[in-house]
């Protein structure tokens, strides 16, 4: 397994546990709305990918509109994440 696919699997398990869906359940095109999760939980999906890939993630829970990590979808969050972590390790 490659660096992607093990950081999406990681990310798809995250959202999935917040949304209290299968995994298998969580496609890439999904909005958080689409899974069920509200404000609150996307935050605490926010800290647990933080965590779990010891990464900042700029995110401002109050304006998440305004946020330069891209919460629309899915697959948008796990390429913030990848982008996240490509910059890390170069640093």
């Amino acid at each position: 397994m490659n660096e992607r696919e093990r950081i999406r699997q990681r990310i798809t398990a995250i959202i999935a546990e917040q949304a209290m869906l299968d995994p298998s359940e969580v496609r890439m095109e999904m909005t958080p709305q689409d899974l069920g999760i509200d404000s609150l939980g996307l935050v605490e999906s926010i800290f647990a990918i933080e965590e779990a890939f010891d990464v900042s993630v700029p995110f401002n829970a109050n304006e998440p509109d305004k946020s330069e990590f891209d919460i629309s979808s899915v697959g948008a969050i796990v390429a913030a994440v990848e982008s996240l972590v490509e910059a890390k390790e170069r640093a």
